[in-house]
């Protein structure tokens, strides 16, 4: 593990691992997971920010939590 993590990603990754899903990604963001469906498919920054983040395996869809804490904190 790196030594200099962020607070927000030991947090995310103690909690979820390497991969969230798109239920514990809304969970995070205090979403519901089809209201941030609908989100992740507009054209917004964020949007496109998270959408990066997006890693395909098969017919699930997961989310980097290095990149979705480095969105949390590039956000606050």
């Amino acid at each position: 593990m790196v030594n200099n993590m962020t607070s927000t990603h030991k947090y995310l990754q103690d909690k979820y691992g390497p991969l969230m899903s798109l239920a514990a990604l809304a969970k995070t963001l205090d979403r519901a997971p089809q209201g941030l469906r609908v989100s992740l498919n507009s054209n917004s920054e964020i949007s496109k920010s998270i959408n990066a983040a997006k890693k395909k395996m098969g017919r699930r869809v997961y989310f980097k939590t290095e990149k979705i804490a480095q969105i949390i904190d590039d956000e606050v």
